[in-house]
């Protein structure tokens, strides 16, 4: 016979409870909502930039996913711009990750890599202490805020910057909003979302 299965009373509480549901799908509506006003200003910002863009990049691409499982926890995204293509990429990407932080992420790859490595330092003086943090892992799939994974972009730290730029085969900058900022909390998230893409943009302008 095999063992029976036990619910602690943790569980069993829980699975009674059809009003975090409720929630959850009241919340995703709201996000859902939120990542298309995010579009809706994005698209304003894109015709008036001349961005140093891989071949076939196409500036009207976009795409929303939303999904369950990012380390066992729902999350929902926007894509836009979005542009990964064999090797190239460049796609700014709004994830609501829950039980986490809101993301914002610029994702850098192919011919233009050393181009925008050196932007980044170019314009290091307007990037450093506003909160931006980049990748440093092989791929650019995490999403985990940890001091092993990344490497803030401060003043004091530049050459630190300069020399893990120098390994990387891809760049990923993010900026994270935790849900208990008073910016969250006082629905000011799209201006977040714009003031941190006009922020990465100054690596990708031509």
């Amino acid at each position: 016979m095999e063992q029976p299965i036990y619910f602690t009373p943790e569980e069993n509480t829980l699975i009674q409870d059809t009003r975090f549901f409720e929630t959850k799908v009241s919340v995703s509506q709201k996000v859902k909502t939120l990542l298309k006003q995010i579009h809706i200003e994005l698209k304003k910002e894109i015709p008036s930039s001349a961005l140093l863009a891989p071949h076939a990049f196409d500036s009207k691409n976009f795409q929303f996913v939303k999904g369950e499982h990012l380390l066992n926890f729902p999350y929902l995204y926007l894509d836009f711009p979005k542009h990964f293509k064999n090797k190239e990429m460049l796609t700014f990407r709004t994830l609501f990750w829950w039980g986490h932080f809101f993301a914002f992420a610029l994702f850098l790859a192919g011919h233009h890599l050393n181009q925008y490595k050196r932007n980044l330092l170019e314009h290091y003086e307007s990037l450093s202490n506003q909160g931006l943090f980049i990748l440093i892992t092989e791929n650019p799939w995490e999403w985990r805020r940890d001091s092993k994974y990344l490497i803030e972009l401060q003043k004091e730290n530049k050459p630190e910057v300069e020399a893990a730029l120098e390994n990387l085969t891809f760049l990923k900058i993010h900026r994270y909003l935790n849900f208990d900022r008073s910016v969250v909390r006082e629905g000011k998230v799209v201006e977040e979302a714009l003031k941190t893409f006009r922020l990465m943009r100054l690596l990708i302008m031509a």
